[in-house]
């Protein structure tokens, strides 16, 4: 082979790998994920936590237990967290700074307005693990957390907390049990009839169609969803009344659920107590 064959067999050499390291370059770059698109592509459970010392805090401590749960950051910018029973906690927006130093958490309520602001230091973000610092003591930033989470295949649940939650709901109609009308200020469903305001942290409030608060506390729907339960509470905490109720419907549209007024002496006496969603700021 001559000098100047070879030297042309080496060019084509050195283009083709040239080549190839440029096209392997273009594809690693396409493969690039944002650090909002890591933290929306999975479902994030918490897994641990440390002290500022670098020691294990366990996840039921007062200090730490309000950060525990599975989280999932949408891609719409929506978030929801649940607790380790599922039980849901927060729904709200969210963000990461584009340097991806920060994570923002706005919690809303059922009318749309700020519930809390959270701001954390992100530690570590990539596929498989989540770790920020949260700074528990606003008058002394020597105090932090950090709270880890790991990648988990888990579903998000489905038995309606999250649509009862997310906006405020007004009532709009009752039948009785043969299915016929019954009219809003009847007084065998009048105490039922009102503004619900179902918040994501599990307090609720309800007040009158003029505004006026008429009862509060605590809700939960069971674990198959078929049920709404609600505490009332009086101002200093004390149980007033618990009332438990079938959920008939629910879903982005309407809520409804069956009240038996004396379930133990006439069990086939009831009432269904139809809401729609309401854009009504909570009074």
């Amino acid at each position: 082979m001559s000098i100047a064959k070879k030297l042309m067999y080496v060019a084509s050499i050195f283009a083709f790998v040239a080549t190839f390291v440029s096209c392997s370059s273009d594809n690693n770059e396409s493969e690039i994920e944002t650090p909002s698109q890591v933290l929306s592509s999975t479902t994030w459970e918490t897994t641990g936590a440390k002290d500022k010392d670098g020691n294990p805090v366990a996840l039921t401590d007062p200090n730490v237990s309000g950060f525990v749960g599975f989280s999932y950051f949408k891609a719409d910018g929506n978030f929801a967290i649940y607790g380790l029973n599922d039980v849901l906690r927060s729904i709200g927006i969210w963000s990461v700074s584009a340097d991806g130093k920060t994570r923002t958490i706005t919690a809303l309520k059922p009318d749309g307005t700020t519930l809390f602001t959270r701001v954390v230091d992100i530690l570590v973000l990539n596929t498989n693990e989540f770790t920020y610092r949260i700074h528990t003591n606003p008058n002394d930033s020597s105090v932090f957390y950090d709270i880890k989470h790991s990648k988990v295949s888990h579903a998000e649940p489905n038995l309606g907390q999250l649509i009862l939650a997310s906006t405020p709901w007004e009532t709009t109609a009752a039948k009785n049990k043969n299915g016929n009308p019954v009219a809003l200020t009847d007084p065998k469903v009048s105490g039922f009839v009102g503004y619900s305001y179902f918040r994501a942290n599990g307090t609720y409030a309800i007040y009158g169609l003029n505004n006026v608060l008429r009862s509060q506390g605590t809700w939960f729907i069971s674990p198959d969803g078929k049920t709404r339960t609600i505490t009332a509470l009086d101002a200093n905490g004390n149980v007033i009344f618990t009332r438990i109720v079938d959920i008939l419907t629910l879903n982005n549209a309407e809520f409804t659920y069956r009240i038996v007024p004396d379930a133990t002496n006439n069990p086939a006496e009831f009432y269904d107590i139809i809401h729609k969603p309401v854009n009504h700021l909570e009074p």
